[in-house]
């Protein structure tokens, strides 16, 4: 129970309902000393007057009045004389003097506890000033111990009376948070662990039903998030669903492309004219259709195998990767450029980096062809004291908006019609694999830069970024 909200609740408040108590004794006990001062003042001053008025009084009767009043001594000052009116022998000499005539709080509280904390027997004389301005001074001797008594009893009245209120508050406190807090934010779990045993149905998303603002924002924040997860979820699965079917498809489609690509080699080789200009360009779009299905069935796997890492010359890995795209682009008016340095070796999986400039190369390629003029892919190569930088750069009519926007998400980033959007996101997780980044630089009129950042340390992956 105190692990809990409502039980530390539930402590606390009688823990502060106690303090306020104990605050709220100190001033009242001294209260109640000063009342009962002036009580025996009030009662040796109506037996003083009684005195006064009848003039003569026996040794019985003064007995009786002090015994009446609670004290051993009362002297009156009227006008300009101080006059013993009633007296009795005092067991031991005056030990304190109390006057009560305008005392300071703090003075009041400060002798309140001393009467508290002093157990033995005590004589006290206590000045004050007679009521209905019977005189100028009233003064009385009396025995402390029955008022250190009457002061114990009336702060256990207190205590006891303080515990039962602290209780009571605390125990109403606890009911009303109980009902108006906890409860909510029980039902709240319940419905969060409801979902989460089945979040693809949609009849467990909470529905808000707090009065309690802040609940009820907590509410409608969780049936949001719960909503947008749901429909990922379904989005998912739809995915996954029509991943594998791609796969299946890609699969059986680049076998018979396979075959077809063998039939359009043979009519390259026939003596026909026609088919001779004809053949290039039917062995170039079959062999663009088999990268396509090589590259689903790619992505459709589980992970890419990490990369086993050696010491490679990039110049040769890019050239023979523009050699393979001179190959399929045929007549293509896109000139590939290979500016790296033939000294410039890098530590890396070769046949992932043959791939990764490999998709960054075909997409700068297509992106050019599509506009039907001629132009350029360039690709150069840096180095800084912790990094490998490759720049693929082309002189194309750059990414529109959408591309940009989903650059690296597949099947919503290609930026021509036909594409996939496959290519960067594989070149994307490959240079992950390598604790690389894959980043846009500039995307214009005047073409796009991507830059390939490889680290000499691979030991930190990186996120692409655009």
């Amino acid at each position: 129970m105190f692990n809990s909200l409502s039980g530390r609740f539930l402590i606390l408040t009688i823990a502060f309902v106690m303090l306020a108590e104990i605050m709220i004794f100190v001033p009242s006990i001294a209260r109640f000393r000063e009342d009962y001062l002036l009580d025996r003042l009030e009662r040796a001053q109506i037996a003083s007057l009684a005195l006064l008025a009848d003039g003569i009084v026996n040794e019985g009767l003064e007995t009786e009045l002090l015994e009446n009043a609670g004290v051993y001594n009362v002297v009156l000052r009227r006008d300009a004389m101080r006059q013993l009116i009633l007296s009795s022998p005092i067991p031991t000499p005056i030990s304190n003097t109390f006057d009560l005539r305008d005392p300071p709080a703090s003075q009041l509280i400060r002798d309140a506890l001393d009467r508290l904390l002093t157990k033995k027997p005590e004589i006290v004389r206590v000045i004050g000033s007679p009521t209905r301005d019977a005189g100028l001074l009233i003064e009385v001797t009396m025995d402390a111990m029955p008022l250190r008594e009457a002061m114990l009893d009336y702060g256990l009245r207190i205590l006891v009376l303080s515990a039962l209120i602290s209780a009571l508050t605390a125990s109403l406190l606890f009911f009303a948070v109980r009902r108006m807090m906890v409860t909510p934010i029980r039902n709240v779990v319940a419905h969060m662990k409801n979902y989460a045993e089945a979040p693809e149905d949609a009849r467990r998303i909470i529905s808000p039903t707090a009065t309690v603002r802040e609940l009820r924002d907590a509410e409608v924040a969780l049936q949001t998030m719960q909503t947008d997860l749901t429909s990922a979820l379904r989005q998912k699965e739809r995915l996954a669903q029509l991943g594998g079917a791609v796969a299946k498809v890609s699969h059986d489609l680049r076998n018979i492309l396979t075959t077809a690509q063998l039939f359009a080699d043979m009519l390259e080789r026939s003596d026909d004219p026609r088919v001779k200009r004809s053949a290039p360009k039917l062995v170039g779009s079959i062999s663009r259709a088999v990268n396509l299905c090589e590259g689903t069935l790619a992505f459709g796997k589980a992970e890419e195998p990490p990369p086993k890492l050696d010491r490679h010359p990039l110049h040769t890995l890019v050239e023979d990767t523009l050699e393979s795209e001179r190959m399929a682009g045929g007549e293509s008016l896109v000139t590939l450029i290979n500016d790296v340095p033939p000294g410039f070796v890098i530590r890396c999986d070769a046949e992932q980096v043959l791939r990764i400039v490999g998709n960054l190369v075909r997409n700068a390629r297509q992106a050019i062809e599509v506009t039907g003029a001629a132009g350029q892919v360039r690709v150069k190569a840096t180095e800084s004291e912790t990094d490998w930088n490759l720049i693929i750069c082309d002189t194309g009519p750059g990414l529109p908006p959408k591309a940009r926007e989903n650059l690296f998400k597949p099947f919503q980033g290609s930026f021509r019609k036909g594409g996939i959007g496959l290519g960067l996101v594989i070149a994307s997780e490959l240079v992950r694999g390598h604790g690389g980044n894959l980043r846009l630089v500039s995307s214009d009129e005047s073409g796009t830069v991507f830059a390939v950042d490889l680290p000499k340390d691979a030991a930190t992956p990186r996120n692409s970024t655009s």
